[in-house]
């Protein structure tokens, strides 16, 4: 049990840490084109940085169920990577479906990651909410 927690809190630790890696690229970026944001057709731009934030968190996102699934496939929890990329896409997105499970020896991961994929989830979404709220803002001359 004690490695089971070791093991999912490193990984927790790792996927936090790779998503504030992410979000502080997208800060700087997004920080260096900050002018062009607010100049022009408020609409048009809005559409595309937040086509290109949601792309680039999606990204970080990916990378964070394929470190999870990579962990699997090490372990030697599956068989084949396919599967475990599918239990860790399944399981970090909390939807569960139940038809490839984890064996009892290593099952508590199960709960850790679908805990990880609610935290990173959160961030994700806080993020993206507090850039819309700062991009109208400075769009409206308020910021």
């Amino acid at each position: 049990m004690l490695t089971q927690l070791l093991v999912g809190s490193v990984l927790i630790c790792a996927s936090i840490v790779l998503m504030v890696g992410f979000i502080s690229v997208a800060i700087a970026s997004l920080t260096r084109i900050g002018a062009w944001l607010v100049a022009g057709n408020p609409i048009v731009r809005t559409m595309i940085s937040l086509s290109g934030v949601v792309l680039w968190l999606l990204a970080a996102l990916t990378v964070v169920v394929w470190i999870w699934a990579g962990a699997f496939y090490i372990l030697g929890l599956f068989e084949t990577f396919e599967e475990s990329l599918y239990l860790a896409a399944v399981a970090f997105t909390t939807l569960g479906f139940g038809d490839v499970v984890i064996g009892q020896e290593w099952r508590l991961l199960s709960g850790l990651i679908a805990a990880n994929g609610l935290i990173l989830f959160s961030l994700v979404t806080a993020f993206l909410i507090e850039f819309l709220s700062q991009l109208r803002s400075a769009q409206n001359g308020k910021g």
